[in-house]
């Protein structure tokens, strides 16, 4: 449950338990509360972003809740049915205290069940789509933190500045050792690996940084969400690429990163044509049009 992580070249050094408290005898992790907390910091923008285009909160809420518990089980749903091993039991393959969410699942069953619920109360999904996507780059960004806790979601080694090593990356790389030698990776599981989880982390930051920045300026709605497929996907694609522990289609073939270079492809492609359309009705802001 306790993880000595280390930061060689930064000559950092900390100590972690993955268990935060306990209350009758439960293990409560901090993967969990940090999980929670972006999610409460999502929701939190998400109220201020939703009084900018006069949106009932009332009714936003219930579309969170929709999507935000649906996002949740379908990011499980969506790690289990790539995971490469097969679980023991059913409460392995619905327990998440120990880690193991598909963000682009959630993604996709937060979407699928907002635009339901959107129907349901009323409201304009293409407007919540895009605070969605501000928010989302937010929540990702904090809830990365979580794989920081349980020493998962790193990549391959690297003497780099940010190489990080610890009890759990030195176990991991020693199981899978052989099973990434097959896939052409050579690990050393005594030596510093990417901390991928930062780099996503630092990533979807910067991401809800500049949509926050962008937000009124916005010229279509559904641009915002748009922007996000491109950026986050990007970023995931490449960030993807360096992992050990990516939930694969076939070997060999990574599913987040199939899924990101459609998400970049077909948001751009949806970008461009809007944008071009906007050109040529030379009209600046149709937001309201």
């Amino acid at each position: 449950m306790i993880n000595n992580i280390q930061f060689p070249r930064l000559g950092l050094e900390f100590t972690v338990n993955r268990v935060a408290f306990s209350i009758f005898g439960l293990d409560i992790y901090w993967y969990g509360l940090i999980l929670t907390g972006g999610m409460l910091a999502a929701v939190l923008v998400s109220f201020y972003l939703a009084k900018k285009l006069d949106i009932d909160t009332d009714k936003m809420l219930d579309v969170i809740m929709v999507g935000g518990i649906m996002g949740v089980v379908c990011a499980r749903a969506y790690y289990v049915a790539f995971a490469p091993f097969e679980y023991n039991s059913l409460w392995d393959m619905i327990n998440i205290r120990d880690g193991g969410l598909g963000i682009y699942g959630g993604v996709i069953g937060a979407f699928a069940f907002g635009w339901l619920a959107c129907r349901w109360r009323k409201l304009d999904f293409l407007n919540m789509a895009d605070i969605t996507g501000v928010c989302l780059l937010l929540g990702q960004g904090i809830g990365r933190w979580g794989n920081f806790v349980n020493q998962e979601a790193f990549g391959t080694n690297t003497d780099g500045l940010f190489g990080m090593i610890s009890e759990g990356t030195t176990a991991y790389l020693q199981r899978t050792a052989s099973y990434l030698a097959l896939q052409g990776i050579t690990v050393d599981p005594y030596a510093p690996v990417h901390p991928t989880f930062l780099y996503e982390s630092v990533w979807c930051l910067v991401g809800f940084a500049v949509l926050m920045l962008y937000f009124n300026k916005r010229k279509f709605k559904g641009e915002l969400i748009l922007i996000y497929a491109v950026w986050y996907g990007i970023g995931r694609f490449v960030i993807e690429g360096l992992r050990t522990d990516s939930l694969e289609i076939i070997p060999g073939l990574r599913t987040s990163q199939v899924v990101a270079l459609v998400s970049v492809a077909v948001g751009a492609a949806v970008l461009i044509y809007n944008y071009i359309r906007l050109k040529k009705a030379g009209s600046k802001d149709v937001v309201n049009g």
